[in-house]
This record gives C-alpha cells, structure tokens and sequence, in this order.
C-alpha cells in the first residue's frame, strides 16, 4: 500500500517537472478534464490549450511508459536472479538487451518508417529481435532436454558479446543516422506516444500476473534444482517459462525505451529489503519499486539540465554501476567455479 501510494505521488509529482514548469493546480484541472464527461459536468475553466498538450499529449504517456518499463525491467529481474540463483543477474543476462539493440538499429539504417499493428518499425524490430535470441541463446544451452544454469549464463554472454559486436559494426557504416543510434542505446522516453504506452500494457502487466503464479515455484528453486525436484517443482518447465516471461517483458520495455541498465539489477534488491525473499511478496514490490525509479529517474533527466535532456539511461547508469560495485565485492568468490 505505502509504494502503490509513493508511486502515485511520483506519477503525479512528475508531471509538474519538465523544460516547463507546470502549477499543480493545472496539472490537477488538466487531469479532470481531461475525463470524459467529468471536465465538461465540472465547468472546468483552463488550463491553456498549451498546458494540456504538454501534460496530456507529451508527459502523461511518456511517464506512464516510463513506469511500465520501471516495472517491467524489475521483475525481469527479480525473475532472472531467482532462475539463476545470482544476486547480480539482470534482465540483459541472456543477450535479450544485445538482440533488442540489433533489431532497433537494422530499423533505424534502414530508415524504416512504417508501423506494425500500430508500433513502429524501431520497436517491431527490436522486440523480434530481442526474443529470437533468447531461443537462440537457449537452444545452444541445452545439453539433451535440460539446460543447465551455468550454461545458460555462459551461452547468454557469448551470444550478447557477438550481437554487440555487429551492433558497433553497424554503427561505423551508419552514416546520418548515426545520432538516433546512439541516442536509442542510452535509453530514453522522448518520442514516446500513447500508441507506445498501449504497446506494452499487454505484455508488460499480464507478464507480471503470469509470474506471480510461479513466485512459489520460484521460492522453492532458490533452494537449488535437485531440493526444487524432491519438492514437487518440474524445475526446467518453470525455467522455461519463467524465462520466457522474463525475456517478454524485457524486450516489449526495451522496443519502446532503448537500452536503460541496471534497473533489473539494483530494484530487486532494494524490493528484498523492503519486502524480504519471499516472491509472493517480493514480485509485485519489485513491479512498484521499479515503476517509482524509472518515473524519478526520468523527471530528474528532464530537470538537470534546462538546455538539453539526458538520457534516462545515463541517469540509471550513475546509479546503478556503484551498487553493482558494491554488489560485486560483497559477493566475491561467493560464485567462484
């Protein structure tokens, strides 16, 4: 209850923060009339029409992307370090982040400006993309019908490695559209539309309500494969699935958002000291806590600087790469081979 409350105050709080400082009374009467039937019953008078394109037709979509994202990467996450039993696995683990990259920059070269059942080519390719690898990556994984985790781990960085490196070849023979390039990969919500918002609703939300029906299979798993089997637990069935969920959420936040790291990594664990390990409870904590970061995240890049807006993902970076530090230290030679 206290993080869906803190959450609603940041949605809120967000939208006043921008290039144009908004009153929270127009936020407020923008908000009310912008309801069907309640703005005209109410007789609200204002804000200007400038006003309400800004909170409406620029902000409200962009922060609610930005906290289905939050919330996606998050129990990415969380999904992602209880399969592999490491505290500092993420979301990107397995080359979805590397796949992502590579759909959105063969879209990007070719300038492809079309749409698919509503989304753009960037996000159409780069989602695709993205969930292919994940097969890819599992089927070089599985040693008969199982595969192993440590495999797993090795299969997803040997995969990533290799995308990145077409990626960075595609970068130098990118030409003018190099800048959107880059720009996509450190993340960020400023072309954001509700077509993009409505894009990721599906996947993002039922994703998380698919993976709370294995917080006990995951619970168990924690425990290790063998314990998870005497346990009743058909450990590679929920691996499978629990990844593949995992790896939707993923690659539907990253089609819309670009690369934005080290949320799946460091909002888990905050989630944990709130919360505790229980995934019951851990996983929708994770789906809050994630949503109220990015949204905070995403304000303060648009507020730091009055001439230009950082990226979110350098905002995440700066905040994330010292606890991965620190996460790093505190578990060294705890996952020593």
């Amino acid at each position: 209850m206290v993080l869906t409350g803190l959450l609603a105050l940041t949605l809120f709080a967000s939208l006043t923060v921008g290039s144009s400082s908004l009153s929270v009374a127009s936020v407020v009467r923008a908000l009310l009339k912008s309801v069907p039937f309640l703005g005209e019953k109410l007789g609200i008078v204002g804000p200007s029409e400038r006003e309400m394109i800004i909170i409406t037709e620029i902000r409200l979509p962009r922060i609610l992307t930005g906290a289905l994202v939050g919330a996606g990467l998050a129990v990415a996450g969380t999904v992602f370090q209880g399969v592999f039993r490491n505290p500092m696995a993420d979301p990107y683990i397995i080359g979805v982040s590397s796949g992502a990259a590579l759909g959105a920059a063969l879209a990007i070269i070719m300038r492809l400006g079309y749409s698919v059942i509503g989304v753009n080519a960037v996000s159409f390719f780069s989602f695709i993309v993205a969930v292919s690898t994940v097969f890819v990556v599992y089927n070089l994984a599985r040693i008969g019908p199982r595969a192993p985790v440590v495999t797993l781990l090795l299969a997803g960085v040997a995969v990533s490695i290799f995308l990145s490196a077409i990626v960075s070849l595609i970068q130098v023979f990118s030409g003018l559209e190099l800048h959107r390039l880059v720009y996509w990969m450190m993340g960020g919500f400023s072309y954001v539309e509700w077509k993009d918002t409505m894009g990721i609703l599906p996947p993002i939300f039922v994703g998380g309500v698919l993976v709370y029906f294995y917080a006990r299979d995951l619970n168990i798993m924690t425990l290790g494969d063998e314990e998870a089997q005497h346990l009743g637990v058909n450990v590679e069935s929920s691996r499978k699935i629990l990844l593949a969920l995992g790896s939707l959420m993923t690659s539907a936040a990253v089609s819309v958002s670009g690369l934005i790291g080290f949320v799946g990594l460091v909002i888990p664990h905050l989630a944990r000291i709130l919360v505790g390990p229980d995934h019951r409870v851990l996983i929708p904590s994770a789906f809050l806590t994630g949503a109220v970061f990015l949204v905070f995240c995403d304000a303060a890049a648009r507020s730091i600087s009055s001439s230009t807006e950082l990226p979110v993902g350098i905002i995440t970076a700066l905040s994330g790469g010292p606890f991965f530090i620190y996460m790093l230290r505190k578990s060294k030679g705890k996952y020593a081979m």
